[in-house]
C-alpha cells in the first residue's frame, strides 16, 4: 500500500519551497496543481492548490477562507535529528507552538504551524534507561 497524504495549500509554490527546505527533499513531482514529496516506500505527501480541490469537488466541500489559518492536521515526523527541522521550519517562516521537549508517551517533540495551519511535529524516540 502506497499512501498519499495531500495538504490543501493558498499557494503551491510557497508552500513547495517551504516543505523542499524543512524537509531537505526534492519533489518527484511539481506541476500546476501538484507537488508530491516521496516520504518513504510507501508515503507521498502531496500540496494541492486550494483552488484545485475547489475545481475538482466543487460545491461538495466549503470555501476556504485563508485570511483565519486555524489547525488543519498534523503531520507527524519521526527524524533522527528533530531540532534541525524544527529550526529550519522557524527560519523559513513556521510559528512555534510549543519547543521540543519531552513528552509523555516517549517522544521528544516540538510543534510548528505552517503558513496554512498545518501542525507539523518533529520528534524523536528517547531511549528508556531501564
Amino acid at each position: 500500500m502506497i499512501v498519499h497524504t495531500i495538504l490543501y495549500v493558498n499557494d503551491q509554490k510557497i508552500s513547495r519551497d517551504f516543505y523542499k527546505s524543512v524537509l531537505n527533499v526534492a519533489p518527484k513531482l511539481d506541476v500546476p496543481g501538484m507537488t508530491e514529496f516521496q516520504l518513504s516506500e510507501s508515503h507521498i505527501l502531496g500540496l494541492m492548490p486550494e483552488n484545485g480541490i475547489k475545481r475538482l469537488l466543487g460545491r461538495s466541500i466549503a470555501d476556504f477562507n485563508s485570511t483565519i489559518v486555524t489547525p488543519r492536521a498534523e503531520l507527524y515526523f519521526r527524524v533522527e535529528n528533530p531540532t534541525d527541522y524544527f529550526s529550519r521550519a522557524i527560519e523559513l517562516g513556521g510559528k512555534e507552538l510549543s519547543p521540543i521537549l519531552k513528552r509523555d508517551w516517549g517522544d521528544e517533540a516540538g510543534y510548528i504551524m505552517d503558513r496554512d495551519g498545518y501542525i507539523l511535529a518533529f520528534a524523536k524516540a528517547l531511549v528508556s534507561d531501564e
